[in-house]
Parts: C-alpha cells; sequence; structure tokens
C-alpha cells in the first residue's frame, strides 16, 4: 500500500489518507469543500460553489496519485439534499466530460463540516 498526501488538495481532518494506492488501484477519501490553503471552513454554502470545489479537490488527488478523472472507474457521492441531485449532475457531468464512470448517489442526514455535498472516487493508475 501506497499512502498519498498532496497539498493541492486539503488535508484529512481525521485518522485517514486523502487515498491509497493498491494493486494498479487508487481509493480516495471523499472529498468536500474545503480548500487546499487549509481553511478550517467550507467554501460557501452553494451547492453549486461546493460541488465544483469537491471536483477540484478529488482531481488533485487523483492526478497526485498517479490517475486522473478519466481514470475513475466508480463514484459515490453523498448530498445532503437529494433536491440538489439535477444541480450536483451538471457540475459531476461537466468535470467528467464524456468519461461517465459508475456512480452510486445517496442522501444522508449530515456530511463532516455540515457540507452540502461529498464525493470519492475509485480509479486506475494511469
Amino acid at each position: 500500500m501506497k499512502f498519498v498526501q498532496t497539498e493541492r488538495a486539503p488535508s484529512a481532518i481525521g485518522p485517514y489518507s486523502q487515498a491509497v494506492i493498491v494493486n494498479e488501484m487508487v481509493y480516495t477519501s471523499g472529498q468536500i469543500a474545503l480548500t487546499p490553503e487549509g481553511s478550517d471552513e467550507l467554501l460557501g454554502q452553494d451547492v453549486v460553489v461546493q460541488a465544483v470545489r469537491v471536483m477540484k479537490n478529488l482531481e488533485a488527488v487523483l492526478q497526485d496519485s498517479g490517475s486522473s478523472l478519466d481514470n475513475v472507474i466508480k463514484t459515490t457521492i453523498f448530498l445532503a439534499d437529494m433536491n440538489d441531485f439535477a444541480i450536483v449532475n451538471e457540475v459531476y457531468a461537466e468535470a467528467f466530460g464524456s468519461h461517465k464512470p459508475v456512480r452510486s448517489t445517496v442522501a444522508v442526514k449530515t456530511l463532516p463540516k455540515n457540507a452540502l455535498v461529498e464525493i470519492d472516487a475509485i480509479a486506475v493508475l494511469k
């Protein structure tokens, strides 16, 4: 196992790694809308702003793991409000372009820091 830590995404806010590489696969931790600069505050209370930041964080973790959004096999999206599904779906589709990994979307009662969206991924290395 190789544990990944990048400064281009927010540090873990608990006892876990941003990602781990095992057998040519990358498993990321869930990303929320924190900034890499170390702020403990979420970036806005707007789901679009948060979803865009989440995708940037996820992309940075994947890239610094030796992968990319184009190599993602599966994602899981966690939403604080399923009414945000369509909006988050638009941001997600724009980030992935023509690449369409399999995915699950789950409504949850609460996310860390009261985030509106969290996304994790499983990808292959380049």
